[in-house]
């Protein structure tokens, strides 16, 4: 997920840790960079998930074992059909020498209609709730890519750092090219799919690839800070300065995500359950980027030219909608649908009550039926 300046400045078998399905936390609240205790698994499991996830491999060993676990969660997004839809992961090493993991959900007795490539958000990967989303993008006949950005996930880098987000996008770019030449798909529609700084991500990729991508779904994306969020030029200036000699240190204040982003209280607490997401103070360098890149971003929304559908809460606190409105209204493309949901927060797909979801969910898959058709 995305943040304003004030807020971003939080393989083992299952079946041998786990004492019982865990379907609840523990009473004390989630708290951004706190461990969060589980009922119902082993004190064994519990240890590899409140390991230090800075290197990959401490990550790769929650995932694997807690998996099961996460993905049983009675949360809507994992409780819908998903028969025919055929999975596969991979990891290969991209061209700086880092290995990247990455997804692939598609039809199982059906050619895709469009290939949908995921962008996710600010601490996340695609191996938690974007599971349950690309499953139902896939039963509805589109087929779906998404990777873990270095530094997240299940990709190599040291957790929660971009060093240069300019090169992350390039990471991505590189990704999903070489996907995009598998003669099976190549003569598909592409869509970019950004939630948060991930709409930051698929709208670089788009302004570096303008005639690559058929178009946009962006929700609630980090594409341009309101004026009166933006730090005064000094704060910037000090920033810029200790990032230089600290890149890599978690000095930047910020509130519990999760509270800001989720309204309905009982997906909130699921939250906790994305074990491998990254829930620190953001890293120095990682908050210049985030700032810096917003601040491009705002320059050259008359340049972004591909159809969009643009989707946000009226009560996100933390990316204002102002956001996507500046960006509906600059945006070049002659084709462009912004949506604002009453009431919603930031996640609109993860921490709404049910029937918001449902909606954002079809929303966007009509609107692809519709540019795809």
């Amino acid at each position: 997920m995305a943040l304003k300046p004030g807020k971003f400045f939080r393989r083992h078998s299952i079946d041998a840790f786990r004492t019982k399905k865990a379907n609840s936390v523990r009473s004390e609240k989630a708290v951004m960079g706190k461990r969060v205790k589980f009922q119902g698994i082993s004190e064994e499991l519990q240890r590899i998930i409140d390991a230090n996830m800075d290197n990959v491999d401490a990550r790769r060993r929650a995932r694997d074992a807690f998996k099961d676990v996460q993905l049983s969660i009675d949360h809507c997004l994992f409780k819908m059909p998903h028969a025919g839809v055929k999975m596969k992961e991979s990891y290969e090493v991209n061209s700086r020498g880092l290995e990247i993991y990455s997804k692939s959900w598609l039809p199982e007795t059906s050619p895709p209609k469009a290939m949908v490539y995921f962008c996710h958000g600010y601490g996340d990967t695609c191996t938690f709730f974007v599971e349950g989303i690309a499953r139902k993008l896939a039963s509805s006949g589109y087929g779906v890519f998404a990777m873990d950005y270095p530094g997240f996930g299940l990709s190599e880098g040291l957790h929660g750092y971009i060093p240069s987000f300019d090169k992350l996008v390039d990471d991505v770019i590189e990704r999903y090219s070489k996907v995009k030449e598998n003669a099976e798909i190549c003569n598909l529609p592409s869509f970019l799919f950004g939630q948060s700084m991930g709409g930051a991500v698929a709208l670089k990729v788009h302004l570096k690839q303008p005639d690559a991508w058929n178009g946009a779904v962006l929700v609630a994306p980090m594409c341009k800070l309101a004026d009166d969020m933006v730090p005064p030029w000094l704060v910037t200036q000090i920033l810029i300065g200790i990032a230089k000699f600290l890149p890599k240190q978690k000095l930047v204040p910020q509130q519990d995500l999760a509270e800001l982003a989720f309204r309905d209280v009982k997906k909130r607490e699921q939250a906790a359950y994305n074990v491998i997401a990254y829930k620190h103070k953001p890293r120095l360098r990682t908050a210049v980027e985030l700032l810096h890149t917003t601040q491009e971003i705002e320059k050259q929304l008359d340049k972004v030219s591909l159809p969009l559908l643009i989707l946000h809460g009226k009560n996100d606190t933390v990316t204002d909608p102002s956001i996507s409105k500046a960006l509906y209204e600059k945006a070049s493309s002659s084709h462009k649908k912004l949506t604002l949901y009453e009431d919603a927060y930031h996640s609109l797909l993860e921490g709404e009550p049910d029937e918001m979801i449902f909606r954002v969910l079809n929303d966007i898959i009509s609107w692809l039926d519709d540019h795809t058709s």
